[in-house]
């Protein structure tokens, strides 16, 4: 165990409401099973409209950031919003990583930096899924980015479902088991793993098991990816009660 608790830091969209609470959610349930302990802190960036244009201009936003989580000397920081990174381009995940990396080396050499768009497709690859379908709240065009962005890194989308929210805060404020209606609507027989939520704003936390046992497979979310990221680069057990495959124990 720890002699202090390790600091958990997120860079959000100013009008994200979800990364906040499930993030924290994941890692206190952990406590429950594992010794460690974890605090939160937060940066924020401007974002009210999932639009590409308020994604890139927020995007921007990152370094700052990345500097101001640097100065609390966090141990990783966890930037939470998957759209906003592949909205910029094939491949941006790494590049965005390797930025606010060089950012915070110069304030604090021992923070790392993970993004739920590289943890999704890390989580994905880790579980083995070669095929998936994809449940996002995006309109219709960035879920086609989002699609084309995983399909680039090797991973087929057999099928997705858009539920075309443009208000990030209606996103967030959605009741977290409604996202189980949409099994119905999507393929989950041909496929390796489906992923409940591709948005991290989406609320889908209490979802992941009841969804994982109604379709017998894998289930993860960009939450679920992005906390398991996290457990690796701290070199703690990525284990998690009652999130899902991916955090069940099975890869650590």
């Amino acid at each position: 165990m720890s002699d202090r608790a390790f600091r958990i830091g997120q860079i959000v969209p100013s009008s994200n409401i979800t990364m906040e609470t499930e993030i924290p959610a994941m890692l206190r349930a952990r406590g429950l099973i594992l010794p460690d302990r974890f605090t939160f802190h937060s940066s924020r960036m401007r974002m009210k409209k999932v639009t590409k244009e308020e994604l890139v201009a927020m995007d921007d936003e990152s370094k700052r950031c990345a500097a101001e989580l640097a100065d609390a000397q966090v141990d990783v920081i966890g930037y939470a919003c998957l759209v906003a990174i592949m909205s910029r381009g094939i491949g941006y995940h790494r590049q965005s990583r390797d930025t606010l990396t060089e950012v915070v080396q110069e304030i604090s050499p021992k923070t790392r930096v993970v993004n739920s768009a590289g943890a999704l497709v890390d989580g994905l690859n880790v579980i083995g899924a070669r095929k998936i379908s994809v449940i996002t709240p995006y309109m219709r065009p960035l879920t086609g980015l989002v699609c084309d962005y995983i399909e680039n890194e090797g991973i087929r989308v057999v099928d997705r479902v858009s539920l075309e929210i443009s208000d990030n805060i209606s996103v967030g404020e959605r009741e977290p088991l409604a996202v189980l209606d949409q099994l119905d609507r999507i393929e989950t027989r041909d496929v390796d793993a489906v992923v409940l939520s591709a948005c991290v704003q989406m609320p889908s936390l209490p979802a992941i098991e009841i969804a994982q046992q109604r379709i017998g497979k894998p289930v993860v979310s960009a939450a679920t990816c992005t906390v398991f990221a996290m457990l690796k680069e701290l070199n703690l057990e990525p284990r998690v009660p009652d999130a899902g495959a991916l955090l069940d124990g099975t890869y650590g």
